[in-house]
């Protein structure tokens, strides 16, 4: 195996313990077993257990919007309608037997230390999708993109929590429901008065 295949095996073995069992209670020993790799070969791509999770988190969030985006642009016709496919996309990912809840809110949980370059991947990740959507809301010429882009945002992100709990894949379409209705009224006076 190459340095570079190495590398890529060792964050997908690392990705899939830590999404499934937490990022603190899997041990660098169990990434190495569950990889087959030696020991020296983990250290020689990853100076601690911090940047290996780190790492993980930056390639599952390259991998997740690279994979709703793609899905998105299959399943919507149209722009708004792209907007709600983004719940489809949730749909489907709930309904995986290896859906264990958002592995970015996961790992904030665990590292939330403010400083901890764990916790600010985990944000990045959100922060990357907020401007996803928000880059969606602009080419439906909505109003407002970037409040359409923050309620979308907090739909998916309540969807994830419910799912995660009820294991209810039936969650993102209840939130797609609910993001068809933001896409299409416009903002209450009421509320442009207490911004």
């Amino acid at each position: 195996m190459k340095r570079a295949e190495k590398r890529g095996h060792l964050l997908d073995v690392a990705a899939e313990l830590f999404n499934r069992f937490g990022y603190r209670a899997i041990g660098i020993d169990q990434v190495i077993e569950a990889s087959g790799v030696a020991k020296t070969t983990l250290y020689r791509h990853f100076n601690s257990k911090e940047e290996l999770i780190v790492a993980v988190l930056e390639r599952m969030d390259e991998r997740f919007r690279d994979d709703m985006r793609q899905y998105v642009e299959r399943h919507g016709a149209e722009p708004v309608q792209r907007i709600l496919a983004t719940f489809d996309f949730l749909a489907d990912w709930f309904g995986n037997p290896r859906f264990y809840g958002c592995p970015f809110i996961n790992a904030a949980g665990e590292y939330s230390e403010r400083n901890s370059p764990v916790f600010h991947a985990a944000i990045l990740h959100k922060r990357l999708m907020v401007a996803y959507f928000e880059e969606l809301a602009r080419a439906a010429h909505l109003a407002e993109p970037k409040r359409v882009a923050e309620e979308i945002n907090l739909l998916h992100e309540g969807a994830i929590a419910v799912a995660h709990i009820t294991g209810d894949a039936g969650t993102a379409l209840k939130a797609r429901n609910v993001a068809r209705r933001v896409v299409q009224a416009p903002l209450e006076p009421h509320l442009l008065e207490s911004e």
